[in-house]
């Protein structure tokens, strides 16, 4: 693995030097930029943001876990020939860090990592939260961030992104409002939400749901009998009687909670998939960010109300 992260990052330190994604510079071929995000809600910005001004390119689809995903040759070279990169960073795609880390010659943005760091989350062992789109407030900030990279990258185009970036904030508020008014429409002793890995704990700090994940950060952690044990303990205590699967992840864990549920008397159903780490299929409402974050707020409400 190393030898072969070794060879590409040969590859991009030459085809950087090449010229490729000169900051400043509106690309040659038709004007349009060309920008390469890692992720699906990082490309939905970017392409609410640009419009037809870029292409837009996400790394991981609709499925794909970024926890654990490794950057193939084909998004080497599509990282290599960008004109302007965003990755949330923050450790959410740890295993593209290398390759991230070695891009040169044009705009390379951790969006998270530009975001106040009084606003982001850590856990008590003070890690820090990667998963900063549940919070629609900061996801705001993102955009923003996007907006700024493309109008320096393409400076003739600025007033454009500006203008999109405004509408798409504009829709961006309405739906922060949205998931404050649903989730605050559940009862506050059915109001906590627990799936498959610690990704809502931006959502539930910005619309005061308790969350509880059974595996941490990271969907590179393991859950422990133990930590499955103490769940479903609490869970009996509470009386919750749902929990989630997620879209990304083996809803194994989560069956072995409900059946740790079981053996206490307590009575459990799995109250839908949440989008947590990836968006859903293109062309479907949670194939975009707007879309996913409904999806979820009403699963959410639908099952504890």
């Amino acid at each position: 693995m190393r030898m072969r992260l070794a060879r590409w990052a040969l590859f991009l330190l030459a085809a950087t030097a090449c010229g490729c994604g000169n900051p400043g510079t509106p690309p040659e071929r038709d004007g349009r930029l060309n920008v390469v995000c890692t992720t699906g809600m990082l490309a939905d910005a970017a392409r609410n943001v640009a419009g037809e001004l870029a292409d837009v390119h996400a790394l991981m689809g609709p499925g794909v876990d970024p926890h654990l995903y490794k950057a193939t040759e084909r998004d080497i070279r599509r990282l290599a020939q960008a004109d302007a990169v965003f990755y949330n960073g923050l450790h959410l795609e740890g295993r593209m860090g290398e390759v991230l880390g070695r891009l040169k010659g044009k705009p390379v943005v951790a969006v998270g990592e530009a975001l106040p760091p009084e606003r982001l989350r850590r856990t008590p062992e003070g890690a820090l939260d990667p998963h900063i789109w549940f919070d629609v407030s900061l996801w705001q900030m993102v955009v923003r961030t996007i907006a700024d990279t493309l109008g320096k990258a393409d400076p003739a185009n600025a007033q454009a992104y500006e203008r999109n970036a405004r509408r798409y904030l504009s829709e961006l508020e309405e739906l922060h409002r949205y998931c404050g008014e649903q989730i605050a429409s559940i009862p506050r002793e059915r109001r906590v939400l627990v799936t498959a890995h610690d990704a809502f704990g931006y959502f539930g700090a910005a619309y005061d749901i308790e969350v509880r994940g059974i595996q941490g950060l990271s969907t590179e952690s393991e859950a422990s009998v133990r930590g499955i044990n103490e769940l479903a303990r609490f869970l009996a205590g509470r009386g919750v009687k749902a929990v989630f699967v997620e879209s990304t992840i083996s809803p194994k864990n989560v069956q072995a909670l409900i059946e740790g549920c079981r053996a206490l008397g307590h009575p459990v159903r799995i109250g839908g998939e949440l989008y947590g780490d990836a968006m859903g299929a293109a062309g479907t409402p949670e194939g975009t960010y707007t879309g996913m974050v409904r999806h979820n707020v009403d699963t959410i409400v639908r099952s504890l109300k």
